[in-house]
């Protein structure tokens, strides 16, 4: 049996995954390609709950701790979910994976590149996204879109340099590691996201 592929799909709070995440799975189904979607701290039992602490909005805690509780969450999701997924053949895709880490807890919290390559060495082993689509948005438009649904989680209430550093560190991660991210210009209408992300998925 051949082996799936794992899609991961990230940028910053309000660059609109949620719409293109839709998109992406109507577009493989008509590949017949099955995908399972999951999403990222999340996708296990165990993730879900380490969700609720993370990102509930009275939740406090120190920044190392954000950064541990999110590899534990990701350890269970690759050798729970995602992993057994790719083996059976079924492709995932997933909102969010490592490249958030780096984005949030290295560029957002300022913690070091080194600690959390010796986690992402730790979990992850040999393990890689097949192709990581990164949505880019200006900061000021992904608030404005985060405000618009409401209520804000522990993460999404903190200040636009907080979100320009996450930005930064994405932009700096895309450049680094180009064959696998994909950079998506998120301030297009939905269409024209939509295009540009299955011209990248066609080459899978």
């Amino acid at each position: 049996m051949q082996k799936g592929k794992c899609i991961t799909i990230d940028g910053i709070d309000g660059a609109g995954k949620s719409t293109q995440i839709d998109f992406i799975c109507a577009y493989l189904k008509t590949r017949n390609i099955n995908v399972v979607l999951t999403r990222e701290p999340g996708g296990t039992e165990i993730g879900e709950k380490i969700r609720k602490l993370l990102l509930g909005s009275a939740t406090k805690m120190h920044d190392e701790t954000e950064l541990m509780l999110m590899f534990a969450a990701r350890n269970e999701h690759i050798q729970n979910k995602i992993i057994p997924t790719l083996a059976n053949g079924d492709w995932v895709l997933s909102d969010r994976f490592t490249d958030a880490s780096y984005a949030y807890q290295g560029g957002g919290r300022g913690i070091s590149v080194e600690r959390i390559a010796e986690l992402e060495s730790w979990v992850l082993q040999d393990f890689a996204p097949d192709m990581t689509l990164l949505l880019d948005v200006d900061v000021e438009i992904g608030m404005q879109r985060v405000v618009s649904r409401g209520q804000k989680g522990r993460i999404e209430q903190e200040d636009s340099r907080f979100f320009n550093r996450v930005r930064d560190a994405y932009i700096a991660r895309s450049q680094k590691f180009p064959e696998r991210i994909k950079l998506i210009d998120a301030s297009q209408d939905v269409e024209n996201i939509s295009n540009q992300i299955q011209k990248v998925l066609a080459t899978l």
